[in-house]
């Protein structure tokens, strides 16, 4: 990035992700804003910016995702369920652009028509919605229609990137359920969202990540059963209204200004000195990785 004028800075904004997601599971990222979500995302599709720096390795099907692999796979192995229903083209009827998805994962012909039509079939869209232009949808219908472009063709991985906030709980309740469908079709599914409590009504597992690091990978059971790990994970927990609705002291810090241990530290009712001298590394607690080296000691959630 440019700082000044014509000087340039650059920012380690991720450090350690560490992810792994299965066929047929939905693993939740959850995280506040900056942690590295959508980069993780990004980076999985090969859509970073060109100035993007990016080290450590992604392995697609045991084969690493280089940047020329990702972009044959992408829209075809490789899915993405955006964000906003911005991302439909408002000037392309909605039919169409399930028809050019499915058309670009690969089927051609007769296939792809009937592909289409299933498609919208299954998430209840009626046929005359195909002739639709985007400002015609409700909030719902276009969620849906979103859905349908990574459903319709062959994706066997599918990133959904924050697909629900704003949205009515009932519409928030029917995309989970339609991204634990695919899951349940085989489809390995990776759900990035703030909503821990939207996550846990279809995820088979939960990825905390914080300051660009994953610091525990918990099952979604771990949660209300409270042997969640990690200090940030448990707080995470307590900061929800039906919980204790506690808040986090402090500020995630800046990717320019990382302490030299624990990312956590600063706002971590657990640390000690050994905690600011270096970087935790993932361990085995309890049956689930985590970062912390106090994630052994007896402090319930």
């Amino acid at each position: 990035m440019y700082d000044q004028g014509l000087t340039q800075r650059q920012l380690t904004v991720i450090t350690e992700l560490d992810l792994e997601v299965s066929s047929g599971e939905v693993v939740a990222v959850v995280g506040a804003s900056g942690s590295g979500k959508s980069l993780l995302a990004h980076a999985v599709l090969g859509i970073l910016p060109k100035n993007a720096q990016v080290d450590g390795e992604i392995l697609f099907k045991g084969s690493p995702l280089t940047p020329e692999r990702s972009e044959a796979l992408r829209g075809k192995e490789i899915a993405l369920i955006p964000q906003s229903v911005g991302y439909l083209d408002p000037l392309m009827r909605v039919g169409s652009q399930v028809n050019r998805a499915a058309q670009l994962s690969g089927l051609s012909g007769q296939v792809t028509q009937v592909a289409v039509e299933q498609t919208f079939n299954r998430y209840g869209l009626a046929s005359v919605v195909k002739r639709f232009f985007p400002f015609q949808l409700s909030g719902g219908m276009a969620r849906r229609v979103l859905v349908s472009t990574a459903a319709v063709g062959k994706a066997q991985l599918v990133i959904a990137d924050e697909p629900t906030p704003g949205l009515h709980p009932d519409v928030v309740k029917e995309t989970l359920n339609h991204l634990r469908g695919l899951a349940n079709e085989g489809k390995a599914v990776i759900l990035i969202t703030h909503d821990i409590e939207a996550a846990l009504q279809v995820a088979d597992k939960v990825a905390v990540f914080y300051a660009g690091t994953t610091v525990e990978i918990a099952t979604a059971k771990d949660f209300p059963n409270g042997t969640i790990r990690h200090p940030y994970t448990q707080a995470l927990w307590r900061s929800l209204p039906q919980n204790e609705f506690i808040p986090i002291p402090g500020t995630q810090p800046s990717p320019d200004a990382l302490p030299p241990g624990c990312l956590f530290a600063e706002r971590c009712p657990w640390v000690t000195e050994s905690c600011c001298e270096s970087r935790p590394q993932f361990r085995e607690v309890r049956g689930a990785p985590v970062r912390c080296i106090h994630a052994d000691e007896e402090h319930p959630c």
